[in-house]
């Protein structure tokens, strides 16, 4: 989507919420427009109006994000991403949106100022030919790991592999070094791009083919404390990576 404009709909037609938040992406040089908050509304200017994104209230007048989102995938074959919004702060809820197929589940309240570098990653161009080996490479072993796409740590660990491959300086200190790197990429916060990728390797760890992740970590992790962190699976994989390039 380098070529044009991201477009956004917003579920919602109040002034305090989607009125603000449209401003909010006006501002970025996004393309947004409010709906009413009801599904025909809705689903009607998702099919007419063709959005890249769609954010939208878990709870609406006549139905639920889930159902809508069903309705979506029923009807289109090319689907926007969805950011689903909710008063409600539970785990359960949002694991629930996000195997739904939501791109991203925020919680109120939350800044509208962070809703631009939110669209701008979950909207991010995919993988193209144009792409370099050591670029497919790291987006064939992050999926094979069962890292989402659509989420917002699938870009940011892709762009922080590839940055410590290119600069293995970066490694000395992840915090300092490798996380402002892509932050300022993807103009958004060092701590928001931690949180993210811990989020994205968490999913991996809970949802991804446990024979696929023992083959490629093998005894490397504690296996008393779980998942390996941020900085271990960035090692790992840039490691791996590495010596594949030199055996190429």
């Amino acid at each position: 989507m380098e070529n044009k404009r991201i477009k956004v709909l917003i579920g919602d037609d109040s002034a305090s919420n989607g009125v603000k938040a449209a401003a909010a992406l006006r501002e970025n040089d996004i393309t947004a427009f409010t709906r009413k908050k009801n599904s025909r509304a809705i689903l009607d200017s998702i099919i007419n109006d063709a959005p890249d994104a769609v954010i939208l209230d878990l709870s609406l007048q006549d139905t639920d994000a889930i159902c809508l989102m069903e309705r979506v995938k029923e009807t289109l074959v090319k689907t926007p991403a969805f950011i689903i919004v909710s008063d409600i702060q539970n785990s359960f809820i949002e694991r629930q949106v996000m195997e739904n197929g939501a791109s991203y589940y925020l919680s109120r309240p939350y800044d509208v100022q962070d809703l631009p570098s939110i669209i701008k990653s979950i909207c991010t161009v995919p993988i193209s030919s144009t792409c370099t080996d050591t670029e497919i490479m790291v987006t064939e072993i992050i999926q094979k790991l069962g890292v989402p796409a659509h989420i917002k740590g699938y870009h940011y660990l892709r762009t922080a592999i590839l940055s410590a491959i290119e600069d293995s300086r970066l490694m000395e200190c992840v915090t300092k070094l490798l996380y402002p790197c892509v932050a300022q990429k993807y103009d958004t916060t060092s701590s928001r791009v931690e949180r993210a990728i811990r989020h994205a390797i968490e999913i991996a760890w809970d949802r991804g083919d446990s024979e696929v992740i023992n083959s490629f970590f093998g005894y490397t992790i504690d296996n008393y404390r779980g998942r390996p962190t941020n900085s271990e699976f960035i090692a790992l994989v840039t490691d791996k990576i590495r010596l594949q390039l030199k055996l190429a």
